[in-house]
């Protein structure tokens, strides 16, 4: 179980940084995540 959430958590990393080719890509990938994150706790 712990080893497939790691597998899980693996492919999804890779995912993430294949959707943005730079780290400033990941930087505006992070921060809309944190808004939405921000967003969702004030309702």
């Amino acid at each position: 179980m712990k080893q497939a959430l790691l597998v899980l958590l693996a492919c999804v990393c890779m995912l993430q940084l294949a959707g943005c080719h730079t780290m400033a890509g990941l930087g505006k990938d992070t921060q809309a995540a944190g808004r939405s994150l921000e967003n969702a706790a004030k309702k």
